[in-house]
Parts: C-alpha cells; sequence; structure tokens
C-alpha cells in the first residue's frame, strides 16, 4: 500500500515563496481512481464542478453541482444535466462536509528534525507555515487558524511571514493567524501589550496567548479581553485548565464577549475530581466559552506535556461546546504530529468515547462554527467546501482514511491516492479481498 502526498492544483494566484508556485505540478486530466476534472486556470465563480456518484452519510447516492463557490444543485445519481465545466467521478467516495484546523502552529510546524536552533527568519517561518497549510489542506483542512507567536528576540517577524503565507495560499486554503503574546502584565508586559497592539494592526485576526505563564494570569486575561472587546476580535488562548479557580474568574470574565472566546487543550481538565471538573464545565458553558481539544496531544506553546486530553463528553453533557484540532505538527510539542483532523477525530471516537458521526463533527462543523466560518452541508445554497473520503460511511472512513479529494470554494485543491493491492495468491482471489484504487490501468 502506498499513501502519497497529492500532486498540487495547476493554478494558483500567487507564488510560493520558494518560486514555484503551489499550483505547479499537476496537469489537467484524469485524477485518482480515473476520476476526471482537474481544474484548469478558472476562478470558482466562472466554472462549474460536477460531483458524480458520491455517497452521502444518510446512504443516498448523489450528483452535486458546484458553482460560484457554492453548493447549487443536489440530486439523484444521473439526474442533473450535464455542463459545461468540470466532472469528478466519486463512485466509491464518502462525500462530507470540509474539516477546519482550528488549532495549529504553523510558525514552529515541521522543526522536530532541525539541527541546531531554530531559524526563525522570515523565509524559513513563511515556508514553514505554507507547507504546514498544504499538508493540512491535503488531508482534507479547507481553513487553517494558525497560533503565531510573538514578542522576544523574533518580535513581530514571525507573524509577518505567516501573513504572507495566508496571502500565498489565497484560493488554495483560507489561513488565518492568532497574535500568541508571552506575557502582557508587569514591566515585560508593557512590550507584550504594545506589541500585539500592532500584531492586530497588521493583521492578526485572533487575539490569543497563554495566561498561564504569566505571572499575573488574571492581569493577562484582562488585557486580552479588553482589547478583543476594543477591535471585535475572537479570543482563542492556551490553557491547562488544571485550576478550576482560575477557570472560574476566566468564564466569569468573558461571559458575553463578542465574537466569544475559545480555550484549549484543557488536558488539566481530566486530572480534576469529577465534581469539580463537572462545576468548571458548567461554569464554561454558562458563560459561552468554547473548548478546542486536541485529541493528539498538547502543543508546545503550554511548554509542558499533559497526560490527558480534555475530557469531551463530560463538556458536551454540561453544554460546553468542543471542536477539536490537530495541535502540534512535527514540532517539540509532538514530534511526529500529523496534522490531520481525521485522526483526531479516530482518536474521540476510539478512545474519546463519542460515536463516530460526533467525532467527526467535532473536527467539522464544530471547528468551522469555533472559527466563525459559515456552516456546510451537502445541500443547495451552502459553502462548497468538502471532503470526498474512499469509504460508504464515516465509521469506515476515520478508520481508513487514505484516499481523499478535497475542494475549497468549488474547486478541487488537492488529493491523495492510495493503492491497496495483494499477491496473487489462491487464498486473495478466493476470499476476494478488497482492494482500494482503480481496478484498470489509468492515465
Amino acid at each position: 500500500m502506498s499513501d502519497s502526498q497529492p500532486p498540487q492544483p495547476s493554478h494558483s494566484p500567487r507564488k510560493s515563496p520558494t518560486g514555484s508556485g503551489p499550483g505547479q505540478g499537476q496537469g489537467q486530466g484524469h485524477g485518482p481512481e480515473g476520476a476526471q476534472g482537474s481544474p484548469g486556470p478558472v476562478t470558482p465563480e466562472s466554472s462549474t464542478l460536477l460531483l458524480v456518484g458520491a455517497r452521502l452519510t444518510d446512504g443516498r447516492t448523489v450528483d452535486v453541482r458546484l458553482g460560484g463557490g457554492r453548493i447549487q444543485a443536489v440530486g439523484t445519481a444521473g439526474s442533473l444535466p450535464a455542463a459545461t465545466g468540470s466532472r469528478v467521478d466519486l463512485s466509491g467516495y464518502l462525500l462530507l462536509p470540509a474539516p477546519a484546523e482550528p488549532h495549529s502552529h504553523g510558525d514552529t510546524a515541521l522543526t522536530a528534525d532541525s539541527e541546531g536552533p531554530v531559524s526563525y527568519s522570515h523565509d524559513e517561518v513563511q515556508r514553514r507555515a505554507t507547507e504546514a497549510a498544504l499538508l493540512q489542506l491535503g488531508h482534507g483542512a479547507t481553513a487553517v487558524r494558525s497560533h503565531v507567536r510573538i514578542g522576544d528576540v523574533h518580535g513581530l517577524g514571525p507573524l509577518e511571514a505567516v501573513l504572507q503565507a495566508r496571502r500565498s495560499l489565497r484560493g488554495l486554503t483560507d489561513l488565518t493567524a492568532v497574535a500568541v503574546p508571552r506575557l502582557l502584565t508587569g514591566v515585560a508586559g508593557a512590550d507584550g501589550l504594545a506589541m500585539l497592539r500592532d500584531a492586530v494592526k497588521m493583521g492578526a485576526s485572533v487575539i490569543g496567548g497563554c495566561p498561564d505563564l504569566d505571572p499575573d494570569p488574571t492581569g493577562f486575561l484582562e488585557a486580552v479581553l479588553e482589547l478583543a472587546a476594543e477591535h471585535g476580535c475572537p479570543v482563542d488562548l492556551h490553557t491547562d485548565g488544571d485550576d478550576p479557580a482560575r477557570l472560574s474568574r476566566l468564564a466569569t470574565m468573558a461571559g458575553g464577549l463578542r465574537p466569544g472566546v475559545s480555550i484549549g487543550p484543557c488536558g488539566g481538565l481530566s486530572r480534576l475530581p469529577l465534581d469539580v471538573a463537572t462545576r468548571a464545565a458548567d461554569r464554561l458553558a454558562s458563560a459561552g466559552v468554547r473548548v478546542t481539544c486536541l485529541p493528539q496531544g498538547d502543543c508546545a506553546a503550554l511548554e509542558r506535556r499533559g497526560l490527558r486530553t480534555a475530557p469531551v463528553r463530560l463538556l458536551r453533557a454540561a453544554g460546553v461546546r468542543v471542536a477539536a484540532g490537530s495541535g502540534a505538527l512535527r514540532d517539540a510539542g509532538n514530534p511526529v504530529g500529523r496534522g490531520d483532523p481525521l485522526e483526531a477525530a479516530y482518536l474521540l471516537a476510539s478512545q474519546g468515547g463519542l460515536r463516530a458521526t460526533e467525532a467527526y463533527h467535532l473536527v467539522a462543523g464544530a471547528a468551522r462554527e469555533a472559527m466563525g466560518l459559515p456552516e456546510v452541508r451537502v445541500e443547495a445554497g451552502f459553502p462548497a467546501e468538502l471532503l470526498a473520503v474512499r469509504g460508504d460511511r464515516i465509521a469506515s472512513v476515520l478508520s481508513l482514511a487514505y484516499s481523499r479529494i478535497v475542494i475549497h470554494r468549488g474547486r478541487v485543491v488537492a488529493r491523495t491516492s492510495a493503492v491497496r493491492e495483494y499477491c496473487d495468491s489462491a487464498v486473495a482471489v478466493a476470499l476476494d479481498l478488497p482492494r482500494q484504487g482503480r481496478t484498470e490501468p489509468g492515465p
């Protein structure tokens, strides 16, 4: 069996920082399993795309027509008239709303194998952030929220590089930046607060940070929430969640803030006594504070490793809105992190006690909601942010999610094709063992 990174789409509005555009390297014609319709140099607004023979989670097999970046029509197989645009055969694929990644670190991604100190030059950070976003896009995440450290010796340089990566990726994936200051109180915090204000002016659309690491966590929260209210920005904070008194203060202070407050990964909540954790969850729910859990493990921003993931079932039972992210992508927080939303869903289903459909919702619909993105359904009128995975139901694709086709703004932007073959033994033939991939040679 092979599982390779998909070739890049054939058109991109900007060149990558390495000089070869992210869209180079794929010609038009046939995709994996003989699927036709690799997009040419056109915009989603000027083209249509017909998805043929896709299976939905309710068991129906449908055709789906996309245009103008949205789903135009969904009909029974063969019911939609052929259009002048492209056509993709999704026979054998399950069609889902695309995942989103609410918690990544593009500035530190892919640094686990670095020899010596990690470089934070503009070009290196931009390259890492771009590569990380494309890896996550290949897994299916058409929107990524990247937490970026600011301050210390690097100042605003990493943020500027990630914002440049965001511009270069426009049309392929939606990348947003969270400004993450280290300190916001005391003498040292004055510089951090000034830099945080500059970060918002530069284009950071979310305000973050880690109150746990500030000498005055309450003062840190006050500064962040005041600035967020001033600029109308959402807040997304790192916390282990192991201090119920601190969580209670956060809930009291954050209640009513619009467009909202998210915290994570909150693995420490799982280490609290059940009654204490339940009361903390109730307070978070009453205040409308969201929790983003990281089933694959904590990230390096907390500078410590939690023993468990957040108690997702307890939080959801209390009414807390929970999303799931991937966290570290091959950096100090997780040297083998994959940045794969479907792996996060798999872990929630296999170890977190959630049904497969619930687990997928946390990395798709709930993640998009946490990021302030519009809802996606496979219905007419909704955004064409879709993921097709070879399989017939969500449980099967979480178990063996190899071949994937990713659609962003109504066009195919990434493909991963995996082929499983067995030797020509009598046993394999007699059992008719399943294979992934096309059964006939393709172009």
